[in-house]
């Protein structure tokens, strides 16, 4: 890698997460697997509101912890494979936005959830923009701008709310 200049920006590259040189035709084998985890995930928002009051209420008004926690982890892995295997590891948006749309709409994961989508993509595009602007000609990449934002964001709430109540 030290040798091979290319092959040590590509492996930097997948190490931190970068939208650099990734065009659309990285979107087209993800967009199956994204098409899948957002409709599981939409699907979820109902059941996940039940549950959020405790397993056996939940049980109460027709939901089924294990199955739901199930789905959900699919839901999630492939969301994050998704995006993982077409921009690398970006940090901190899958912690930081989440709280950020629960703060905005409350705890009502029918609104979480759409705000989360919104907000998502707003961060990155946001951080990318800012990763580009802040040193030229050379560009920092986005999972270390992510990193600089999502850091305090989610020190904040940790100090704000018990560690617990995440």
């Amino acid at each position: 890698m030290l040798t091979a200049p290319d092959a040590f920006e590509e492996f930097r590259r997948w190490q931190v997460g970068s939208l650099s040189g990734r065009y659309y035709d990285i979107l087209l084998p993800v967009l199956p697997f994204m098409a899948v985890g957002v409709v599981a995930a939409l699907l979820l928002v109902r059941p996940l509101n039940a549950l959020a009051m405790g397993d056996d209420l939940g049980r109460a008004l027709g939901a089924h912890p294990n199955r739901i926690r199930v789905a959900g982890a699919v839901a999630i892995t492939l969301l994050c494979g998704a995006a993982t295997a077409a921009v690398g590891p970006i940090g901190f948006v899958g912690l930081a936005v989440p709280h950020i749309a629960r703060f905005i709409a409350g705890p009502d994961q029918r609104w979480v959830l759409p705000y989360s989508l919104v907000l998502a993509p707003t961060l990155l595009v946001g951080a990318d923009l800012v990763g580009r602007i802040i040193a030229p000609p050379a560009e920092i990449q986005v999972g270390i701008v992510t990193a600089v934002i999502g850091v305090p964001v989610f020190l904040a709430l940790c100090r704000k709310r018990k560690l617990t109540s995440l």
